[in-house]
């Protein structure tokens, strides 16, 4: 497993592992599956974790979010008596007194011109409460605001071959401020496993049955925004176009590790297996030319008028 640095976070596992699908809304987890999702990941040479809210720490990195619980998610609610709360919660949950990395999770685009947020962000760092904050976002112009911000050190975005736009600004200017850059949603919710068919039915439970069209949270965190039929049509083609027989996820997550200014990519699943592939692709060669002209191709045809400008 090969390491990069995540800002002042330090040095953390190319692949990490995202917690999303063993937290909630992929349908039904036990407890078992999860663990043994963790500890392949562990095996594996992972050391960054991101989650939500509680996950066992150890000698790892472990990346932990504050605002989704906020009810109404309103952007004067980031106040610091709710992060104070939110983070005191977490150094719980995980029987810590320093959180490695807190981020704000999502929360809405005025937040981000709201200074007293990152003034609070940055009391409790200074009180030791958390080593290091950070934001994840759904939008690139939020992740620009973000990194105007001298002490967020990392922004977490969703970034793959079917969301491109990232790439054309963003990672340079987070690259300029030394700003860690922690890439979600790499597989595309499954679409770019290539496992994924038109007939496949999701559990009621399971966000690509009940988010479609964003009724419970931004669409771009489903199939990354592009509907799910256009999705696997540019699947199709991609696979019309890519020469040899690299394996679909290694292709997807080595697209993202080319770009220099990536410093992890988090993809998850319950299934060890799956884990163990993701994670080398850690030491797979580099995309060729053919690949990468394969990839904006596919994307060009299928993808770019639904997604580019819209994130």
């Amino acid at each position: 497993m090969n390491h990069r640095e995540l800002g002042d976070v330090g040095e953390v596992s190319e692949v990490g592992y995202g917690a999303w699908q063993i937290g909630g809304d992929w349908g039904e987890v036990t407890e078992d599956e999860a663990v043994a999702a963790v500890e392949a990941a562990r095996d594996a040479g992972v050391d960054f974790f991101d989650l939500a809210d509680d996950i066992a720490s150890g000698d790892v990195t472990v990346a932990t979010k504050a605002g989704r619980r906020l009810d109404p998610h309103d952007v004067e609610r980031y106040t610091e008596e709710n992060l104070r709360r939110f983070v005191n919660r977490s150094r719980e949950n995980l029987g810590v007194e320093t959180l490695d990395l807190v981020q704000l999770h999502c929360p809405p685009t005025d937040v981000y011109y709201r200074l007293e947020t990152f003034d609070a962000l940055a009391t409790l760092a200074e009180e030791g409460r958390t080593a290091n904050y950070g934001v994840s976002v759904e939008r690139v112009e939020e992740g620009l605001k973000a990194i105007e911000y001298p002490g967020v050190e990392t922004v977490q975005i969703i970034f793959n071959p079917f969301r491109r736009r990232p790439a054309e600004l963003f990672l340079t200017e987070a690259a300029a401020r030394d700003v860690g850059v922690i890439c979600r949603v790499p597989l595309a919710s499954g679409l770019l496993t290539g496992a994924l068919s038109r007939d496949d039915e999701f559990p009621e439970d399971d966000h690509r049955n009940f988010n479609r069209e964003g009724e419970a949270f931004d669409v771009g965190e489903t199939f990354a925004g592009v509907p799910f039929e256009a999705g696997l049509d540019a699947v199709d083609a991609l696979g019309e176009r890519l020469p040899g027989d690299r394996p679909l996820p290694e292709f997807a997550l080595r697209w993202i590790l080319d770009h220099d200014a990536v410093s992890t990519v988090i993809p998850g699943s319950t299934t060890p297996a799956h884990v163990r592939s993701n994670a080398a692709a850690s030491e797979a060669d580099p995309l060729s030319e053919t690949e990468r002209e394969a990839a904006a191709e596919a994307y060009d045809e299928h993808v770019r008028a639904r997604v580019h400008q819209r994130w």
